[in-house]
């Protein structure tokens, strides 16, 4: 008995609460990385969270004078800043003295998110995973808004760096972490750029080999993400 609540300890003392946000926002990657790639080898061949390569490709489409990619892209833009907006209202924003690892206001907004790729996922499952040309740019504007929802829930955390879709900054924040004796966040960061790769993985081969599971691995990691946080950091706290 003595061995079991030593050991229990031990467990509880590992994982503290910033560790499991850490864990818990790594899984949150997969969704962005599976997400994109389903954009890209599905839905136009545009990212569904990547902006600034969006913005990329409209110039590109001026000069080409292709206006699929332009009306691609302008969808995921706007889609992507009206998820944004929507997500900042309901996770708002940190206060200077925020102390909670996992505020409630994350997981409604996490909650609404699920619900838009819900409603992706279920389109998706009635048009057999090959939408037409119409349908490709409402089920892409889902996937963008989906996706700037997250942004800005994982905005409100408040934590310099942290990050699941703009993670340009987190690559130049994990080399530079080499040069400074940080080593915590600098895993973080290794760990959220290798779950993104895993996750376009994921995505890219259900979307090529199997489409109509494609859904499932966003969904799925965002469910666990969802209930996980909930579970963790406010059921455990309400008993």
């Amino acid at each position: 008995m003595v061995r079991t609540e030593t050991a229990r300890r031990a467990v509880d003392g590992f994982w503290s609460d910033a560790r499991r946000r850490d864990a818990l926002v790594i899984v949150l990657t997969l969704v962005t990385g599976s997400t994109d790639a389903i954009g890209l080898i599905r839905l136009g061949g545009v990212f569904t969270s990547v902006m600034t390569g969006n913005m990329v490709f409209l110039g590109m489409s001026a000069a080409e004078r292709s206006g699929s990619i332009a009306l691609h892209t302008g969808v995921a833009f706007l889609a992507y800043v009206l998820g944004s907006f929507l997500g900042a209202r309901v996770a708002g924003h940190a206060p200077p003295d925020e102390d909670h690892p996992w505020p409630r206001t994350i997981v409604w907004a996490l909650a609404l998110e699920l619900a838009v790729l819900g409603a992706f996922a279920l389109w998706w499952e009635l048009v057999g995973g090959a939408p037409s040309s119409d349908a490709t740019y409402l089920l892409l504007g889902l996937n963008a808004m989906a996706l700037g929802i997250q942004s800005a829930a994982v905005l409100r955390f408040g934590i310099h760096g942290l990050s699941t879709t703009y993670l340009t900054g987190t690559l130049t924040q994990f080399v530079a972490g080499f040069t400074k004796r940080d080593e915590p966040v600098q895993v973080r960061s290794g760990l959220i750029l290798l779950m993104l790769i895993v996750g376009a993985g994921l995505g890219a081969l259900c979307a090529l080999h199997a489409p109509l599971a494609a859904p499932f691995v966003p969904v799925g990691a965002l469910v666990i993400v969802t209930l996980g946080a909930w579970a963790a950091f406010h059921r455990r706290r309400g008993a």
